[in-house]
Formats: C-alpha cells, sequence, structure tokens
C-alpha cells in the first residue's frame, strides 16, 4: 500500500519493517504492543487503513492504524492462522483447529462464522471471492486429505476441489493468492513450490519451483498492479533467518 511493502517478522518488538517497493530499502519499523511470540499471518486494509496481525499465543488479533499509530486487538476465542481482508473491508480469520472461517468488522465485531465441510481439514488460509465463495489451502503432512478448494458462500459446501500429494498437488498448502481474475496462487511449503490455478481450481503452470527458493515457505502475496509475487523464503536456524524473494508473473 502506498508504494510501500509490509513484512512481519517474528520478533520481540518492532514486528512490522516496510520497505519501498522499488529500491527495497528499509523505511521505518512498526511496533505492536502486547504481541506474543505466536504471531502467525498479517493483512492490510486499504479502506480504513491499518494492518492486522494474527496471534495464537493469545488468540487475538492486533490491528495497527497506519496513519495515527493506534494499536488495538480483540479476541478470536479460538487460535487464528490465515487472516485476509474482504470487499466489505471485514477481516476473514481462519481458525485451522476447529474448521472455522471468522469474519469480524474493522474494530473486532463477531459478524459470522462458518463451519467447514468436514473433509476441510486443518485450513491454514481463506479467501473470499467477489462471487461470495471461498477458497481454502487445508491439510497438513499428516492428512490423509490435502490441497486447495473452493466452498460456496454458506461455508457448506465444495464447489471445486484439487487434492493429494503427487506431482502438481500437494503435500503441505499453506497460503493463498487471488488475482482480479480469481486465478489461484499456492505455495506450498513441503514441496516448496508456488502453483497457480485456475478459477476452476486446474492447475495452470508452476509459477516458482523448489530449485528456486532454499528454506520453507510459508507466505506468499501478490502485487496486481506490478504483476509481481511476494515469497517468503526462511531458514531455521539458531533462531530465525530469511528473506524475501520476488517473482514477475
Amino acid at each position: 500500500m502506498d508504494d510501500e511493502i509490509y513484512l512481519l517478522r517474528d520478533k520481540e518488538r518492532d514486528e512490522v519493517e516496510v520497505y519501498d517497493v522499488t529500491t527495497y530499502q528499509l523505511l521505518r519499523c512498526l511496533t505492536v504492543p502486547n504481541c506474543s511470540c505466536g504471531v502467525t499471518d498479517m493483512t492490510i486494509c486499504g479502506h480504513y487503513r491499518c494492518v492486522y496481525i494474527g496471534d495464537y499465543g493469545v488468540e487475538c488479533v492486533h490491528r495497527l492504524g497506519l496513519d495515527d499509530g493506534a494499536t488495538t486487538q480483540w479476541p478470536v476465542n479460538d487460535q487464528p492462522h490465515g487472516l485476509s481482508v474482504n470487499k466489505a473491508h471485514n477481516v476473514l480469520v481462519t481458525c485451522r483447529r476447529v474448521r472455522k472461517i471468522k469474519e469480524f468488522s474493522s474494530d473486532g465485531n463477531l459478524l459470522r462464522e462458518l463451519t467447514l465441510p468436514g473433509d476441510v481439514i486443518n485450513p491454514w488460509h481463506a479467501i473470499r471471492l467477489a462471487s461470495g465463495e471461498f477458497i481454502v489451502c487445508h491439510g497438513g503432512e499428516e492428512d490423509t486429505v490435502r490441497g486447495v478448494s473452493k466452498i460456496s458462500a454458506d461455508g457448506r459446501h465444495i464447489v471445486h476441489s484439487q487434492r493429494g500429494s503427487a506431482t502438481g498437488q500437494y503435500y503441505k498448502p499453506r497460503h493463498l493468492a487471488v488475482d482480479n481474475n480469481e486465478f489461484v496462487f499456492v505455495v506450498d511449503q513441503n514441496n516448496g513450490r508456488v502453483t497457480l490455478l485456475s478459477p476452476t481450481l486446474n492447475n495452470i503452470r508452476q509459477v516458482v519451483s523448489s530449485n528456486q527458493l532454499k528454506g520453507y515457505r510459508h507466505r506468499l502475496c501478490f502485487d496486481l498492479q506490478r504483476r509481481r509475487l511476494y515469497v517468503t523464503d526462511n531458514e531455521w536456524l539458531l533462531g530465525t533467518s530469511g528473506q524475501v524473494v520476488v517473482f514477475s508473473v
């Protein structure tokens, strides 16, 4: 937003780093008070000009105003994992353990919660489409069902899905991005790649292969205006080290 890139780091203070979108120079750091060591995801809202950060350590979402620096937090009452903002400028919080998507207003009022179908196990991240349907990535290495599903607007039915761990499918799909034509980017942590899917979740191509990155691929973000895909590439050594790799798509 505003030609700036916002990067969430898992550390004790100055959790959000802000970079110039052209030079990639660090511009400033934003401190989020009362953040635990359990930050999970971040999303930004241009309408309300704020950043939301999921914190499973205290089961809440932190809200940071970008103009006034005001910080608040509100309870999720479940561990939050993926965050996204829908067209109504509300926050969608994916709660993996209870298989729910919770929708909150910008000031933290719970508007509704959806329980996902029974075979959508361990959902990590969800994005609501203009149609009202949801794209959800789900499943881990120990789950027999894992992949990406399009869910009906009421959360009850699977409309399309792509599943399995064979070539071109998934091992641990962790995060999503959707372009303006509803094509879907999926980052697969354990297979180490990013895949592009059609709106009906058919394979288009592999955007990022496993040999282009060297660490854990947990998150991605798509810049529609510049056609850039930002992918985190984290290594777990003595603590956490990593980088963001930028791809033109």
